[in-house]
């Protein structure tokens, strides 16, 4: 295997040192930096930026030919380390010889305190992660910095404190991450919508781990193998682009080769709801983009989402946005108006 020493205190900066040890095509804008590389150690790229308030974000997507062990070095002031494995798999470590916590599509693992963090990457795997480093000391005179909240979190009880988590499934990240590679921005705008994606997942990785710590540990694990999870993450996107069609658990079922109970463990772990929760959830969300921003009469709106009641309609509408369709589009009338 493989080992390269990564500090983030260093002059030369994060991918400087990736390309000191494993080679590749640097390049940058000024405000992110590229690794490209297509060598003995394998194919794909590595980006990074880095933020004021001691914030950086590393995006790996890569197929490496040989194993690699990445250590993330860290200073005497404690660092948290967030990772999420949107394709593929890893292993986290803190310490060198503490305990191998084994990263999977669609969790989130955290490492935080002190010690040197590590990230095991086999061969032949194609990985696709985030990574974003803190160190919470950073802007810490600011009570309502995220850094300040972090660290309350992590070692307001014992600042000497270590902490290694891998948590559930969650597909709202990878959804941020699919933002983030998408954008075509260039520039400062670029940087700042990078910035608040960033942003945006630390707060869901947060959520995460709250969520996890309150709820009974087995609801963290799954029977289901990473390549039916991904199949329920494209039967996720399929609802959501064509939420007008009939969309029946058994029609579900075949398109994604999966029976029923795998179907509706599968959304009960990535969604928190079931099948048909889930379903209802995405057309009411549709139906009130389409009262906001199209003329369509109601019940334009409800054939549109897929639905044929309009008093069924009417009723899940207002149970989630505690008014009725006619009187909500009365209401963004009046907003439009005065703005």
């Amino acid at each position: 295997m493989g080992t390269i020493s990564i500090d983030k205190t260093r002059p030369e900066g994060i991918l400087e040192q990736f390309k000191n040890s494993l080679g590749g095509d640097l390049s940058s804008d000024g405000r992110e930096f590229c690794l490209k590389i297509d060598n003995q150690w394998g194919q794909g790229q590595i980006r990074e930026m880095t933020f004021k308030g001691g914030i950086s974000h590393l995006m790996i997507d890569m197929d490496f030919s040989k194993d690699l062990g990445i250590q993330l070095e860290t200073s005497q002031d404690p660092t948290i380390c967030f990772a999420y494995c949107c394709d593929g798999e890893l292993t986290l470590r803190q310490g060198g010889v503490g305990e191998r916590l084994q990263l999977e599509n669609f969790q989130t693992g955290i490492l935080a305190g002190k010690k040197q963090k590590e990230l095991l990457i086999g061969a032949d795997v194609g990985l696709k992660m985030i990574l974003i480093l803190v160190d919470p000391l950073e802007a810490m005179e600011e009570e309502g910095h995220l850094n300040h909240r972090l660290h309350k979190l992590f070692f307001e009880g014992d600042p000497e404190a270590n902490f290694a988590y891998v948590g559930s499934y969650n597909l709202k990240i990878a959804d941020r991450i699919e933002q983030l590679g998408s954008i075509v921005e260039t520039g400062v705008a670029r940087k700042f919508m990078i910035k608040g994606l960033i942003h945006m997942i630390l707060a869901l990785e947060i959520q995460q781990h709250s969520d996890d710590v309150t709820c009974d540990s087995t609801a963290r694990y799954s029977s289901l193998t990473s390549r039916e999870l991904e199949t329920i993450r494209e039967l996720s996107l399929f609802i959501n682009n064509y939420s007008d069609r009939t969309l029946s658990i058994s029609y579900l079922c075949k398109k994604g080769g999966l029976s029923p109970s795998k179907l509706q463990e599968g959304f009960k772990l990535l969604h928190h709801a079931t099948v048909t929760n889930y379903i209802r959830e995405v057309r009411i969300k549709k139906a009130e983009e389409l009262i906001k921003n199209t003329d369509l009469n109601i019940s334009e709106v409800v054939y549109s989402i897929g639905l044929i009641s309009r008093s069924y309609f009417s009723k899940i509408f207002k149970a989630k946005y505690n008014c009725s369709p006619k009187l909500y589009r009365e209401k963004q009338n009046v907003i439009s108006i005065l703005t």
